[in-house]
């Protein structure tokens, strides 16, 4: 992800939050360098409740805690509004605005996603050495649908190997071939199933992992996880209870550390990955944090916002599935 900055214009809610601005309370200066590229919009939709509605003081409240403007708030929410994704009943922090649709935002995770990354932490989802190859040739007059099938390849975790052709070690056929059909290109599709891939001369599986996913990239990402919430662990076991606002915002903080790095992992199987893989520790112990945070909600507070109740769903322990 390209670091942004804090924005005041007209333009402020696809501005970010980097630690510009006045320190969060949760941990002061110290913080401003692990703190993750939130947009302001991304925020809106972090504190969309159960209900479907954001308390506007508490999304003021938040915003402050991450470095962020009154005015970038207030032109964000005038644009939400506009747009027709939400709307506000009140003014200013005594408001409450409605999202018109689901609108949890990229925050959200995919639970199938992130509990087959844990399943394969701990040991639940071996590799049997197939790799899956998908290639593709569709004309230029259905570009859209050509780019649209590629980007969902990539977002599967494939990789390309050359013009057309993509690997990945896990079996998405399903759901390559469902978006295939969906985008009218099935008969365009063709797949593959193999225990002997070379590409040049490499036929080594952790080679050739190596060679055609950024792993180091990866494996920086997880690190930052790993330090955010390793170091907000400690200081919530050895400190003082944090606030309802700053539970929220260190809330917000860990989901969207935790998208920035599970979002570009192919989750490639751990006998593909050098070890010891940052990947591990780090949603281990994002895992432990989100745990004790959700733990820190004290009796008669304010509704949680949906994102509470997603991660839940997604960071149960893999060895509680059926």
């Amino acid at each position: 992800m390209t670091p942004g900055t804090t924005a005041t214009t007209a333009d402020t809610d696809t501005g970010t939050s980097t630690g510009s601005g006045s320190p969060a309370t949760t941990g002061g200066a110290q913080d401003r360098g692990d703190r993750p590229e939130i947009p302001t919009r991304l925020l809106v939709h972090a504190l969309v409740r159960e209900d479907g509605t954001v308390d506007a003081g508490e999304l003021y409240t938040v915003a402050g805690l991450l470095g962020m403007t009154d005015q970038q708030v207030r032109l964000c929410v005038k644009r939400l509004v506009t747009e027709g994704r939400f709307t506000q009943e009140g003014r200013g922090r005594k408001a409450t605005l409605r999202a018109v649709a689901d609108v949890t935002g990229s925050l959200a995770p995919d639970a199938a996603y992130v509990r087959h990354a844990y399943r394969q932490d701990a040991g639940l989802a071996p590799w049997d050495g197939t790799w899956h190859l998908f290639a593709f040739a569709v004309p230029e007059a259905r570009r859209t649908a050509r780019d649209a099938l590629r980007e969902h390849l990539l977002h599967l975790g494939a990789a390309p190997v050359q013009g057309g052709l993509y690997v990945t070690a896990n079996d998405v056929t399903g759901l390559v071939e469902a978006q295939a059909r969906h985008l009218g290109v099935l008969d365009t599709l063709s797949h593959a199933s193999s225990t002997d891939l070379r590409v040049g001369g490499v036929t080594d599986p952790r080679a050739l992992a190596a060679a055609l996913w950024p792993l180091s990239e990866i494996a920086e990402r997880y690190e930052r996880l790993a330090a955010f919430a390793g170091s907000r662990l400690a200081r919530l076991t050895e400190g003082p209870e944090p606030s309802s606002a700053e539970r929220l915002t260190t809330a917000v903080e860990l989901a969207a550390h935790f998208t920035a790095a599970m979002g570009p992992d192919p989750l490639l199987p751990p006998e593909l990955l050098p070890a010891p893989w940052p990947g591990s520790r780090a949603r281990h112990l994002a895992a432990a944090y989100w745990a004790a945070l959700d733990g820190t909600g004290t009796a008669g507070a304010a509704p949680a916002p949906r994102l509470f109740a997603l991660y839940d769903e997604a960071l149960r322990p893999a060895d509680s599935d059926g």
